[in-house]
């Protein structure tokens, strides 16, 4: 098996390195990942411009682009025959609508488009703490492997949020859940003539038994299977 790795927190980022060890004897692992940090970069390519990649260890590949760049050169370029990509691990959920902002979630899409399985997997930090990454690698390693041997139809692919805070002496058990569409609660400060963001993602508004209400509620991992595309109208 041939495995992609990237994110958009940039390529000496610990969750990158935390997500290597989780897939360590998987199979072939290759990294091709941002130079800089691309959080909240969203589905952004480039194509109006070069964009330059070095491999600066054997398998290892500093792209100066976002997320989506780095999925698109993996798989057209780099390893076309790769059987998964696989994007993270993030620190902070992406849950709900963050799918439509997040770097990470975007570089899974971006595979799933070109026909490559791929799973976007974050980490929530809860109000007033800290990732402890070998916990999270404890508790993503079982899950990123029960995947791998799941059934993904074509043009989806996984998003896994973990809960917060884990331990290593608790297995937190998982459900495969929907997206939570409610709107975030945020408002703006504004002074002058800028405005200044003012929301908190611990708070935020969400139905029982979706993404957002497992992960921050139930404490479990939530799994959801995100479509690339819409259902087509009769």
């Amino acid at each position: 098996m041939k495995i992609i790795l990237t994110n958009d927190d940039g390529i000496d980022a610990p969750g990158l390195q935390t997500l290597s060890g989780c897939v360590e004897g998987c199979g072939d692992v290759i990294i091709v990942a941002p130079g800089d940090p691309q959080s909240g970069i969203a589905h952004r390519v480039t194509t109006r411009a070069p964009i330059r990649v070095n491999e600066i260890r054997q398998r290892v590949y500093r792209v100066e682009g976002t997320p989506a760049d780095c999925s698109r050169i993996a798989l057209k370029d780099i390893a076309p025959d790769a059987d998964w990509l696989i994007s993270g691990i993030n620190p902070g959920a992406n849950l709900g609508s963050d799918v439509y902002n997040s770097g990470t979630v975007a570089a899974a899409r971006e595979a799933a488009i070109l026909g490559c399985r791929s799973i976007a997997i974050s980490q929530y930090v809860a109000k007033d703490q800290q990732i402890k990454w070998d916990i999270t690698g404890h508790h993503a390693e079982p899950m990123l492997k029960m995947l791998f041997e799941h059934d993904l139809p074509t043009a989806h692919f996984w998003n896994v949020n973990l809960p917060h805070p884990l331990d290593n002496d608790t297995e937190r058990s998982y459900r495969f859940c929907g997206l939570d569409t409610h709107s975030h609660k945020y408002e703006y400060e504004k002074k002058g003539g800028e405005y200044t963001y003012n929301g908190s993602i611990h708070e935020r508004p969400r139905d029982s038994g979706t993404d957002v209400a497992v992960c921050f509620d139930e404490g479990l991992i939530a799994i959801t299977r995100i479509a690339v595309g819409t259902t087509k109208l009769a």
